[in-house]
């Protein structure tokens, strides 16, 4: 299986990047292509031009490259730290280029575009990865999980991904070494359960 992997962290030490690295290393191990797309190493523009808007638009060589990797993809598993309860600026950039009309999803014939579209992706399963520095009580009695409604149902939901997975390590700033192992084994785990070896 071809698995996009997008990975949304500006420190090349983050904890997001050992989850990435462990996550593209399980899924070789497993006999699949990983494809990383570390989105801020590769100065990802997370701003949506007007011109990119209509539906049959013109895009930028890169953009149709994420565009297809992400269409063509049998699964998706996406790495960032929860930042003010949403994802990076450059993540929700890439969302807003990438997740398009016509390719990730399209509203049926006679739909003005104020109903509900029907998912296009390829991929039926994917994996969320989130760090945070939040109680877990506290994110969702306080805020509500908003991640949780963001990927499942806002992205993937609509997109036609049925099958999502999400995990949120915390609390990273006071993580040990020992902890940090234990949640890497864990991301291998889930990896491996969501893409299992191929035969």
């Amino acid at each position: 299986m071809r698995i996009l992997v997008i990975l949304a962290h500006p420190d090349p030490k983050s904890f997001n990047h050992a989850i990435a690295a462990k996550t593209v290393e399980t899924l070789a191990a497993n006999g699949h292509q990983a494809v990383l797309r570390d989105l801020c190493a590769e100065g990802f523009d997370p701003l949506l031009p007007a011109g990119e808007i209509p539906r049959g638009a013109t895009l930028p060589a890169d953009i149709e490259r994420h565009c297809a990797e992400a269409a063509e993809a049998d699964g998706l598993i996406i790495v960032h730290p929860n930042w003010w309860g949403m994802p990076p600026a450059v993540l929700t950039g890439w969302v807003d280029r990438i997740m398009r009309p016509g390719r990730a999803y399209e509203f049926v014939e006679g739909d003005d575009g104020e109903g509900v579209p029907q998912g296009l992706l390829k991929a039926q399963k994917a994996i969320v990865f989130n760090t945070s520095n939040t109680e877990g009580n506290r994110e969702e009695t306080v805020f509500g999980d908003p991640l949780e409604r963001i990927w499942k149902d806002c992205v993937f939901g609509l997109c036609g991904v049925p099958d999502v997975t999400r995990r949120m390590f915390r609390i990273i700033c006071t993580s040990t070494p020992e902890e940090r192992k234990a949640w890497l084994d864990e991301t291998a785990r889930i990896v491996s359960e969501t893409f299992p070896a191929t035969p």
